[in-house]
């Protein structure tokens, strides 16, 4: 509303006035959970969150089930006691317009939060049997990958005379060498690099599983670059931070921004066909390390899978060593070939 603008804005202007600065903030949606369903909904939240999941998780949680509040005080269905098999179903209908991804979503949350009801003993009976189990599955797309000789080309496209270019060289060298994620670049921490054994180890956001890697020399001296020459004075713990004021850590979406802009600077052909974010450099290593015939396990241990499973997706760029697998054709006067009848 244009009342809570006004007051962002003075806000805003306070915050200046008191410290010189503008934090830059991104404007998440907030969601009301009013009323005793809401509540519940709340309660159901803090205890997913106790067992451990995701920020992200939880964000999706709520999304969904907010939708589902909403559905109820449209239909004046302020209270568990009023929550029939009527109103889940009409709730399930009117999801139609929705994505399959999303209604598969949708529809895990719910169930989940029915069953926390029941077993919980805030309803009498468990109406999670009404939600019917989709039978959705993440559609497989090959992963974006760029070529050696292009992933040079966009290192190369990199001022490294300018702090701002000493930081970018050495997000994008933690991308592209060392295949780590947007989020764990972010988050790199000074206690995380270990200079007297030339490792890196961390914490991987993800998966919170430990993972140790080489500092390969071009890194580690790009690091060391940007930390002398580069890097505004500050006590946070981060390494990599804004390059202007304020000197805040530096978050996944900047990251981002830089290696696209830095890929499309380079002039590498059908940029605008392909993703071209810090992930997709990632892949990229898979794919490079796959044409030098790394095993399968080594490849997973580099990139921080918990098992090879996640892996074998990159199997699939491997284009070479699947034309290795293609069988002849056999010719028409072979018996394989049998008229139907």
């Amino acid at each position: 509303t244009r009342e809570k603008e006004i007051i962002r804005c003075v806000n805003v202007l306070t915050e200046y006035q008191t410290t010189g600065v503008i934090k830059f903030r991104s404007i998440l949606k907030s969601y009301d959970f009013d009323g005793e369903i809401g509540e519940f909904i709340v309660n159901f939240l803090d205890y997913r969150k106790s067992r451990g999941l995701s920020e992200d998780t939880l964000n999706n949680n709520k999304i969904y089930l907010h939708r589902f509040l909403v559905y109820l005080n449209s239909n004046k269905i302020l209270y568990l006691s009023d929550l029939g098999n009527k109103h889940i179903l009409g709730f399930i209908s009117s999801l139609g317009f929705f994505s399959k991804s999303t209604i598969h979503c949708t529809l895990s949350s719910l169930r989940g939060f029915l069953r926390f009801l029941a077993d919980n003993q805030y309803l009498d009976c468990d109406l999670s049997y009404l939600v019917p189990k989709s039978s959705y599955k993440k559609e497989a797309h090959l992963p974006t990958t760029y070529t050696k000789d292009e992933v040079r080309i966009l290192l190369e496209s990199v001022d490294r005379s300018s702090p701002k270019g000493k930081r970018d060289i050495a997000m994008i060298l933690l991308a592209a060498r060392l295949g780590l994620r947007a989020s764990d670049i972010c988050g790199l921490r000074f206690e995380n690099i270990h200079w007297e054994t030339n490792t890196l180890c961390l914490i991987q956001k993800k998966t919170k599983e430990r993972i140790e890697l080489p500092l390969l020399t071009e890194i580690g001296n790009a690091i060391i670059d940007y930390l002398k020459y580069g890097r505004p004075e500050s006590e946070l713990p981060y390494i990599f931070i804004r390059a202007g004021r304020p000197y805040d850590k530096l978050e996944e979406p900047t990251l981002h921004s830089i290696v696209s802009f830095y890929l499309k600077r380079a002039g590498i052909n059908n940029i605008d066909k392909k993703k071209h974010g810090p992930h997709a450099l990632r892949h990229s290593l898979a794919g490079i390390l796959l044409e030098k015939k790394t095993p399968l396990p080594v490849i997973s241990e580099v990139l921080g899978h918990t098992n090879t499973e996640s892996t074998k997706t990159y199997l699939r760029i491997d284009l070479e060593s699947l034309r290795q697998c293609a069988l002849d054709v056999l010719p028409l006067t072979s018996p394989h070939y049998q008229e139907v009848k």
